[in-house]
């Protein structure tokens, strides 16, 4: 038989069962849809790792310290000492005063409060700092003795690190904290990250700017009272960016310049989604906002990011003279960048190898219909051999129509999958459509077809002319 003809009965068969062909190939357009998908879920992951990762410096390395919680001098497991009425004891410590908690303070006339460590707090304060070094950390809850030394990383280990750790580019310091802000378009305050920052940390995240510049060495000197707006930041309070720039907004009741406005980023550095903080000179925030109660991170940069495991020792080594007992987080970029990475590819993995199972469940449906349709055909078979057709023809035959059903699986598969993507993606998973997840799915569904349409066609080719004539 020529191939023509052989084709010209598959196509006979597929139209004259048409409803049959459909329910047979259900099991393929499922898996075709799940494969194009599956790979659309997997490189818009990928596209979320590499935009979220995209300010971040390849060999950036973050050194913080986690703050042990103590519970300071207390009772039977109590959270520090009580005053009557459910006050907490004030935090007299380094000449700082704080209030109990639900008490009002009142900044003298002027509309700022002393400097921390200053004036007449700072005489009491030297007082009572005596009486917390005595009992301040002297049991713990279970009434054992506990080292509660507060190590917070300053400027002067920053260059520590910029001067004895070798194989450096770039170092700075920022730290973060919630303040109550208004300004602009807000009728009531709202909490927002504010973050304070040197100058060269915008470099170092590959920060951009929409307008104005941002903070200068010349801001943190002088503990000015200016401000960068993140992007989102900007639209929630004045707006829009450009309303934003030059304007005032307040954090803790006092007016800051508004410098700059960061271009939109979508990114997250150290901890700090850039676009949703307010940035602030990293000295002002002491002054102003924080005091010493701060836990900042220290970034420095590799100049060779194959020496970051060199450098992260170096770094451990010098901060390890500066304080013996203390264990530092330490985290590189590139460790971040290939968490994420392998952890999109291992749910990419897993959800291909369900897609597979899916196609096998589909081929074994097709599997069955062609069996099916070998014994109903059988004196077709007969008449085809008595012909002249051999068994490579009737092979041929049964094989073609089992791709056929495949790749007419395979297709509708694929119009699936771009019908339903933008259905995934109002539940906020990213997707990117591509061709490549739709010829992989094709060829999916051409191998299942093949493989399984194999055996069913290779058993109608066997039959015997005379005993498939007499067959009723």
């Amino acid at each position: 038989m020529r191939f023509s003809e052989i084709l010209h009965l598959v196509r006979l068969n597929l139209t004259q069962n048409k409803f049959k062909v459909l329910l047979t190939s259900i099991g393929i357009i499922v898996g075709a849809a799940t494969i194009v998908i599956v790979i659309a879920i997997g490189r818009g992951g990928k596209a979320d790792v590499a935009e979220q990762f995209r300010n971040l410096n390849a060999g950036a390395i973050d050194i913080s310290y986690e703050q042990a919680q103590s519970s300071g001098f207390s009772f039977g497991g109590g959270e520090g000492m009580s005053f009557p009425g459910g006050g907490n004891m004030p935090d007299f410590s380094g000449g700082n005063f704080t209030p109990p908690s639900g008490g009002d303070f009142t900044p003298p006339s002027g509309g700022e409060r002393p400097e921390r460590g200053s004036g007449e707090s700072s005489g009491r304060g030297g007082f009572f700092s005596g009486f917390g070094e005595m009992f301040g950390g002297m049991f713990d809850g279970d009434g054992e003795t506990k080292n509660t030394q507060k190590i917070t990383l300053t400027t002067d280990d920053m260059d520590d690190l910029a001067t004895y750790v070798p194989g450096l580019s770039e170092t700075t310091i920022s730290y973060t904290t919630k303040q109550d802000i208004y300004g602009g378009n807000i009728e009531e305050t709202e909490s927002y990250t504010v973050a304070g920052t040197l100058s060269d940390y915008a470099d170092l995240s590959n920060l951009s700017l929409l307008f104005g510049e941002y903070l200068t060495d010349a801001d943190n000197e002088n503990k000015s009272k200016v401000c960068v707006l993140g992007y989102s930041a900007a639209k929630s309070i004045f707006g829009s960016p450009e309303d934003a720039y030059d304007s005032l907004v307040y954090i803790d009741d006092r007016p800051y310049t508004v410098a700059g406005v960061l271009a939109e980023q979508g990114t997250v550095e150290a901890g700090i989604s850039a676009d949703e903080a307010i940035f602030i000179p990293y000295a002002t925030g002491i002054k102003y906002l924080t005091g010493s109660d701060i836990s900042p991170t220290i970034t420095v940069i590799a100049a060779d990011v194959n020496d970051i495991q060199t450098v992260i020792e170096n770094v451990k080594a010098v901060l390890a003279s500066s304080y013996p007992d203390a264990e530092f987080t330490i985290s590189d970029a590139g460790s971040k960048m290939e968490a994420a990475n392998k952890s999109n590819e291992t749910l990419t993995l897993m959800l291909i190898a369900m897609a597979s199972i899916v196609f096998v469940i589909g081929g074994i449906g097709i599997m069955n219909v062609l069996f099916v349709s070998v014994k109903e055909r059988t004196k077709e078979i007969g008449i085809l051999k008595a012909i002249g057709g051999s068994r490579k023809d009737i092979l041929l035959e049964f094989l073609l129509e089992a791709c056929c059903i495949s790749m007419i699986g395979g297709v509708l598969g694929v119009l699936v999958s771009f019908l339903v993507s933008p259905v995934i993606s109002t539940f906020s998973i990213r997707m990117e459509m591509s061709v490549t997840g739709a010829v992989l799915a094709l060829c999916f569904s051409l191998v299942t077809g093949t493989v399984f349409g194999f055996y069913p066609a290779w058993k109608a080719s066997k039959l015997v002319p005379v005993e498939a004539l007499a067959s009723e």
